[in-house]
């Protein structure tokens, strides 16, 4: 990628993966769906089950060719995320509540302002964390391990 190109990649997002949007420009105009995918390095997404394309995939080892209906990528500009409230296309604004915990809200002409939920699919990773201790990792003995004391001094290196 250029550094024009980099220059024109979309540094907050505010659509997320699991958010239900509208599209409002190509040929679903109007449509609405589930985000699928966010493509960050090409300001991209997928819309489940909306801009469907043919592929012609060629037959290899493992598996069949032919001709299959696959989920083009739209560009961030041409969806705008649902009002939980109303049910219309809105921008999304960002607020903090009194607590301090940052939320997202629905903002523009005809917006209710109310806060739009994180999506629940966020919160399950699509790679899951190891739980058993691989080769580099440290042994969690060598971890408590006691080497330095603040009060005398003691394990403190030379320099």
């Amino acid at each position: 990628m250029g550094w024009k190109a980099a220059e024109k990649l979309i540094r907050h997002w505010k659509i997320l993966r699991g958010d239900n949007v509208m599209i409002i420009r190509g040929k679903d105009k109007g449509e609405t769906g589930t985000i699928k995918r966010v493509i960050r390095s090409q300001n991209r997404v997928i819309v489940e089950g909306k801009n469907l394309v043919k592929k012609h995939i060629k037959q290899g080892p493992g598996h069949e060719g032919g001709i299959f209906t696959v989920e083009a990528p739209l560009h961030a500009s041409n969806v705008q995320v649902l009002d939980p409230v109303t049910g219309k296309p809105c921008k999304v604004g960002v607020k903090y509540l009194e607590d301090g915990t940052k939320v997202r809200v629905s903002r523009g002409i005809g917006a209710s302002g109310s806060i739009i939920p994180r999506p629940e699919i966020l919160k399950i990773r699509t790679t899951p964390r190891p739980t058993v201790a691989g080769p580099k990792d440290t042994p969690m003995d060598l971890v408590l391990e006691k080497t330095y004391d603040p009060k005398t001094g003691q394990g403190m290196p030379d320099l």
